[in-house]
């Protein structure tokens, strides 16, 4: 992991563990997810559409084996879900103002029960522009969540009835590669998860894409030298 990264994000974590430091914890989230979200914003403008479709790492095991379409609509549905099915209680970014139909994903889920050639061709069917603009949507109305959390509100925890919205929601997929994610979420509070889907989470997949970002220029630097001689 990066250790800038890291270091910053176990700082925050530390800073949530005590009510006196409980608002500078939020600050620095939500800045922290700022400089992380700039990251997405720099591969959106620097690479080519064909980029986030592209697998180079196709055959690892790992989050570096996805695509960069494939993890931003992934890291954003997740938080989306987290956020507004959970901590919020409302009603989810994606149904909003027309984005799932500008995203034109054939999909609802997180993705996580999808896997090799269905992950590339499920890339290819996104809108890459109306992703982006989804994901800072998602961004923007979780940092507002963020700002309206109490210290008290860390130790609220989910049980049954929230477990079966979520499933109602038909947004995690039945397969056993998703649907522990139900489990999962639930066995966490606020605290918890704010820990994952709100910060590690991005750190993990954003790395992963400028891992994918770097072995696609370094083909195609390979490529172009082929070419010259």
């Amino acid at each position: 992991m990066n250790k800038d990264w890291s270091d910053k994000n176990k700082e925050i974590q530390a800073l949530l563990a005590k009510e006196a430091s409980f608002c500078k914890a939020i600050d620095k989230l939500i800045e922290f997810r700022e400089e992380l979200f700039r990251q997405i914003g720099q591969l959106v403008e620097d690479c080519p559409n064909e980029a986030f479709y592209l697998m180079p790492f196709a055959s690892s095991k790992g989050y570096h084996s996805k695509t960069l379409a494939y993890s931003i609509w992934h890291i954003f549905r997740i938080e989306d879900i987290v956020a507004h099915e959970m901590i919020a209680d409302d009603g989810q970014v994606l149904f909003r103002d027309g984005h799932l139909n500008a995203v034109a994903s054939p999909i609802i889920t997180t993705g996580n029960e999808l896997e090799g050639k269905e992950i590339e061709e499920f890339s290819k069917k996104l809108n890459l522009k109306e992703l982006y603009l989804y994901a800072k949507a998602v961004k923007e109305s979780s940092d507002r969540i963020l700002l309206q959390l109490q210290y008290k509100d860390l130790k609220i925890k989910y049980g049954k009835e929230t477990k079966e919205k979520l499933i109602k929601s038909k947004c995690v997929s039945k397969n056993e590669k998703a649907f522990w994610l139900i489990d999962y979420w639930c066995g966490k509070n606020v605290k918890g998860l704010l820990q994952m889907p709100f910060s590690r989470h991005w750190i993990m997949h954003i790395e992963a894409m400028l891992r994918i970002k770097d072995r696609l220029c370094k083909v195609q630097a390979e490529l172009m030298e082929k070419k010259s001689k």
